[in-house]
């Protein structure tokens, strides 16, 4: 890396915590620290929406499921999953944002408490925590590991992954605790901006390095296919129902399920601006995986299509598009791009932990009704407790998994033990009205077993997709496993099955607790 790369990588690391701090202004209350008192405008809220659910693995590894696809298999067809994204968004916008919004809630799982009971909020808000705590615990070390190359091209290879996700810890909590989620919503907005002028540079200058006919050579080698009817539907996440009908539901739990999101919805003005926000995150997301694909069909042409590890000598195939950054681009430049990717990263979820901490768990805990300045006080306190606690999690996942990546990805997919069984809560108190708290936390816990077996024991055969028996561990070579998008599918017909059948109970529809929430905390929209 040259200095003037490393320059602009430092000043983005060090202006974007200060920016955020600035944007937020002085937090007055406990909804302006957690909702930004409804006030932030759609459009912002959908960006924020689209850079916290991309990841730098997301900016790395796009690219290379279209370098990598196999002649006839279809390079571009990773958009149907993004497809059944925006459907699973529609659907969220017309269904639960409404309660949300209109309902005065801080966070997705005081629905749950104001229809079921303090029992089942606490439950789902603790399962929240775990998984988004693991998730954003490997985001945050899978950004240390560019910056650790940086670094190690400066002559400092043995520099401990631990300051490094200390480091990017501390930026995070600097403008999540003073500036608040209006800060965080912002700071996404503006980090989402310049990952994509990055990428779209980075076409800029592979247009203008690439032979003559490679468009014709790509669409000869089905780069550009979109829609896969021929592959298995269980065991293929690219096959068009897979994709379409498991992106779909994966996007209605991991949207209007899982706080980080619905945290930045409820902080648009009302539930139409909502909606516009989700809904346009969908179609952004898209166009967004439409373009970082393309960068890898044309990265395929640029290396005619050499093995990223036999050819080009690369670790494992997710340093293409790096290797590519640190290498080809000029000088300047290539500290834009790599650090819109890093930007990729760094959206925090701190906001949205603190808030379902003080909210969901906290005041049942202290079992007081607490003052606004006490649930201000106690989201600031939390966001430092995460933050910490966030860092930690990152360095255990770089002392123990760094030279493993199959764990890594197995880590990465643990959202699919609990996002079905999450989504099925709520969509159990939708439409079994006789369905109570008992029901509805015995069908949760029944689901995340059952999901749990699937995704560490169930396999199929690879010649005709039947069912095997077979022990817990890695699919054998004859088998393979249930693709991922059919995991929250499989949770959400397992708690509305279990749930529903135990509801048949109860005599009469339910009439929903009084979950004794101070007003100020649910005080929101």
């Amino acid at each position: 890396m040259r200095v003037l790369d490393l320059l602009i990588i430092a000043i983005f690391l060090v202006g974007m915590p200060l920016l955020g701090v600035l944007i937020g202004g002085r937090q007055k209350s406990s909804d302006d620290y957690f909702v930004g008192e409804s006030k932030i405008r759609w459009w912002v809220v959908c960006l924020s929406v689209v850079s916290a659910e991309t990841s730098t693995l997301t900016v790395l590894s796009v690219p290379t499921v279209a370098y990598l696809a196999a002649p006839g298999a279809g390079g571009m067809t990773f958009l149907s999953l993004a497809l059944g994204y925006v459907i699973g968004r529609i659907v969220v916008s017309y269904v639960l944002l409404p309660k949300y919004i209109a309902g005065d809630l801080v966070t997705a799982y005081a629905f749950l408490g104001k229809r079921f009971g303090s029992g089942i909020q606490s439950t789902a808000s603790v399962t929240f925590l775990f998984t988004r705590l693991l998730a954003d615990g490997l985001r945050l070390f899978a950004t240390a590991i560019p910056i650790k190359v940086v670094l190690a091209s400066l002559g400092l290879p043995d520099v401990n992954y631990w300051w490094i996700v200390a480091a990017l810890g501390f930026a995070m909590v600097v403008y999540s605790y003073f500036g608040g989620v209006r800060a965080v919503v912002w700071v996404d907005a503006i980090q989402m901006l310049w990952y994509i002028l990055g990428a779209a540079a980075v076409i800029i200058v592979l247009a203008d390095r690439l032979p003559e006919g490679w468009l014709g050579r790509a669409a000869d080698a089905n780069k550009f296919q979109l829609f896969d009817f021929s592959s298995p539907i269980l065991s293929n996440q690219y096959a068009l129902i897979t994709a379409v009908i498991g992106g779909a539901v994966l996007s209605m739990s991991s949207h209007g399920a899982d706080q980080l999101i619905v945290q930045r919805l409820m902080a648009t003005r009302d539930v139409k601006a909502s909606q516009k926000a989700l809904i346009g995150s969908g179609i952004v997301v898209f166009l967004q995986f439409a373009l970082f694909l393309f960068i890898g069909v044309m990265l395929w042409a640029f290396y005619n299509g050499a093995s990223p590890t036999q050819a080009l000598g690369l670790n494992n195939n997710d340093e293409l598009f790096a290797s590519f950054i640190v290498n080809e681009l000029p000088t300047g430049l290539s500290g834009f791009v790599l650090a819109g990717i890093l930007a990729a990263a760094l959206s925090s979820s701190l906001g949205a932990l603190a808030s379902s901490t003080v909210t969901d768990i906290y005041q049942k805990v202290v079992r007081r009704k607490l003052t606004d300045a006490e649930i201000f006080r106690q989201g600031r306190i939390w966001t430092v407790i995460w933050a910490v606690i966030l860092v930690v999690v990152a360095g255990l996942f770089a002392t123990f998994f760094r030279r493993g990546e199959p764990i890594v990805e197995q880590g990465l997919s643990i959202a699919g033990f609990t996002s079905g069984a999450l989504l099925g809560a709520f969509l159990l108190g939708l439409i079994f009205r006789r369905a109570r708290q008992l029901d509805a936390i015995v069908a949760f816990l029944t689901t995340v077993v059952v999901v749990a077996f699937v995704i560490l024991g169930l396999k199929f055969t690879k010649a005709t997709g039947e069912f095997l028996a077979v022990d817990f561990g890695k699919p054998t070579a004859t088998s393979v496993s249930l693709a991922y998008p059919w995991y929250p599918v499989l949770g959400v017909v397992i708690t509305l099955l279990v749930g529903g059948l135990l509801s048949l109970r109860h005599r009469a529809p339910t009439t929903p607790p009084d979950t004794e929430q101070p007003e100020t905390a649910v005080k929101a929209a």
